[in-house]
């Protein structure tokens, strides 16, 4: 019996106690220092300092404070399929939060179904006392945590406001550095004689520079299919004294993509003529066709042609064979006949044909130029 009356005392004793403690804890602290030493509410607590909020519910009050749980965060993070830092950096933060404050220090005694609670965010939240205290749909799970100046009601779900628009911006990528016009030809392995064109005619500095350029690439295919055609070597072709002027009638200034040409468009080339779109059955430059358009390049854009593309007035030079000149015979005791001059037989008699034919190739000018 007396062992009773004893548990009694203790259990009235921890009661008292309990009560000035909690009335104590209440008048030393404020809603955002509850929060904080809870544990439950980590994510309402970053977003608080966030948003700058944290000064404005340690202040004198009273609010009234609807707090979502960390869980409740959790489930509008997956609902809206981004992370707790996408969340954070919401322009609009400041308003959600605002949504769950009420000034004045509202006990769950004092909501009645149907009532409209204006919010310090401008929006009214309605409670509803069907089946326990909600706040919209998220309901009261824990009620009245008094503070120094306050109270807090914690809640299952977040609060948000009408009209909130969640923005997400998408990681960017690193941006992938890309080659140059001419490091593209190089590694490309179907520009051979185009790179070492580029080189004899010294232009491989200018088409690594900032550009940007447009550079309408003829193959290798297309190369060899000229050089049949003037019957010269790649070798004969890059000696040309106009060669720079062939290579920039193939470039022209900026990055001209071929969703940017036009039927009949005039492209003004870097060498200083024209270049002619014509898009009747593909994209055709002159009478280039393009086969691989917009390979892109850090300083511009390569379309791969099929045809090496001639400006107006190229004068082919080829120079002539030497003449071989006619050998004596050597002087003996006894006189000899001299010998006969030695007849224009073999390559040399080869490339004077050649010539011949070539002065009809193409509408291309033949120019001989002797040594």
């Amino acid at each position: 019996m007396r062992s009773q009356r004893v548990l009694v005392m203790l259990l009235v004793l921890s009661l008292v106690f309990f009560g000035i403690s909690s009335q104590v804890f209440a008048e030393d602290n404020d809603i955002v220092d509850i929060a904080v030493n809870d544990g439950r509410f980590t994510v309402l607590t970053a977003a608080l300092q966030r948003a700058g909020l944290v000064e404005t519910l340690q202040g004198e009050g009273p609010f009234t404070v609807f707090a979502p749980t960390d869980d409740a965060f959790a489930a509008l993070l997956a609902a809206l399929d981004v992370t707790a830092e996408e969340l954070l950096a919401q322009p609009a933060l400041a308003d959600v939060l605002l949504y769950h404050v009420v000034s004045g220090k509202v006990m769950s005694t004092d909501l009645s179904d149907g009532m409209q609670a204006a919010t310090v965010g401008g929006q009214n939240v309605t409670i509803d006392l069907d089946g326990g205290v909600f706040v919209n749909e998220s309901q009261v799970i824990i009620p009245d945590i008094e503070a120094s100046n306050g109270v807090i009601h914690v809640i299952d779900t977040v609060l948000v406001p009408a009209g909130f628009q969640l923005v997400v911006e998408d990681a960017e990528e690193p941006a992938e550095e890309l080659p140059s016009i001419v490091d593209i030809a190089v590694n490309d392995g179907r520009f051979t004689v185009l790179t070492a064109a580029l080189q004899r005619a010294r232009l491989v500095e200018t088409l690594q520079g900032e550009g940007p350029f447009t550079v309408f690439a003829p193959t290798d295919d297309a190369f060899t299919a000229l050089l049949a055609a003037l019957d010269v070597t790649a070798e004969e072709l890059l000696a040309q004294p106009a060669l720079a002027d062939v290579l920039l009638y193939h470039v022209v200034s900026g990055k001209v993509m071929s969703t940017d040409l036009s039927d009949g468009m005039q492209a003004a080339t870097v060498g200083g003529q024209n270049v002619t779109i014509d898009l009747d059955g593909g994209v055709f430059v002159n009478e280039s066709q393009v086969i691989i358009p917009d390979i892109e390049a850090s300083n511009g854009v390569i379309h791969v042609i099929d045809a090496v593309l001639v400006p107006a007035g190229f004068q082919l030079v080829t120079e002539e064979a030497p003449t071989p000149q006619p050998v004596e015979a050597p002087v003996l005791v006894t006189e000899a006949p001299a010998q006969e001059p030695i007849p224009q037989t073999g390559d040399a008699g080869m490339m004077m044909f050649g010539l011949m034919a070539l002065a009809g190739v193409g509408g291309l000018a033949l120019t001989r130029r002797k040594k």
